[in-house]
């Protein structure tokens, strides 16, 4: 079983809210203090490429599109065991929108050979937006299968298990396919060890550009942003007010605050 498991690398959703910041002229976040790491929806994927390999043998191959950072994302990826690794660099990934980057995604993969499953994390952790794995396969030419919870080889092909509102499907298809994995208690990722992550630094790594994919034609970068256009973004701003009930003893104090409580009740009908 040949797999692709494709990665992103996103500023880390638990940085404290206090010192999250945007650019209202860029119309994106700003790193600041904040961390890079692997979208936690794509090391789903990663962890349940994993379990499958190990039940039917074959290789996993990482992909990523994004800046000379995301080689750690490619990195952790291999000290999780995954066999081969390859980064689409490119200074503008940031910017991409869903379907640029399931575009630069399927010129890598027909670059890079051809795979039985193709695993992408049922959404990013940032945008939220879950629409690249339905793109890629449709720029593939796959069918496409999302929300899997869990998938298995057998003598038809493969058995696939989804998500559903109100319970789950059962799934056999014939392999190639695209699938977006989502998060469910058997494909939490596994931690490497501390000898798996030295020994990743040494495992080679294939780099593409662009220009290698064919894509180096403006329209088609991702800064061109043909999908849909962010009109606006910006941080919700909240108001708190503190009034002191004032009043010589306890009696009067309550009765003032029984006032002002009314007042209020009568300025929002």
């Amino acid at each position: 079983m040949n797999i692709l498991v494709c990665l992103k690398q996103i500023l880390d959703p638990d940085i404290p809210a206090r010192d999250f910041r945007i650019d209202p002229e860029r119309r994106e976040a700003v790193r600041g203090s904040a961390d890079l790491v692997t979208n936690i929806f794509c090391e789903n994927a990663l962890e349940t490429a994993l379990q499958l390999r190990s039940t039917s043998g074959g290789t996993i191959t990482v992909l990523s599109h994004g800046s000379e950072d995301t080689e750690d994302v490619l990195r952790k990826a291999l000290a999780m065991k995954a066999d081969e690794a390859a980064l689409v660099l490119d200074q503008d990934a940031e910017r991409a929108d869903p379907l640029q980057a399931a575009r630069v995604l399927a010129a890598a993969i027909r670059k890079l050979g051809s795979f039985d499953v193709i695993m992408v994390g049922r959404e990013s952790g940032d945008w939220g937006i879950g629409q690249t794995g339905g793109l890629l396969a449709e720029e593939l030419g796959l069918p496409f299968i999302a929300l899997v919870e869990q998938l298995e080889v057998d003598e038809r092909g493969l058995r696939i298990q989804r998500q559903t509102d109100t319970g789950t499907e059962i799934f056999e298809v014939t392999p190639p396919v695209v699938i977006s994995i989502t998060n469910s208690e058997n494909n939490l990722p596994r931690i490497p060890k501390t000898r798996d992550v030295m020994k990743s630094y040494r495992k080679p790594l294939t780099t593409l550009s662009l220009a290698d994919l064919s894509l180096e034609d403006p329209s088609l970068s991702p800064a061109a942003g043909s999908y849909y256009r962010l009109a606006e973004i910006s941080i919700p701003e909240k108001e708190i007010r503190c009034e002191l009930v004032e009043g010589d003893n306890l009696e009067q104090r309550i009765d003032a605050f029984a006032r002002r409580v009314a007042d209020i009740a009568d300025t929002t009908r």
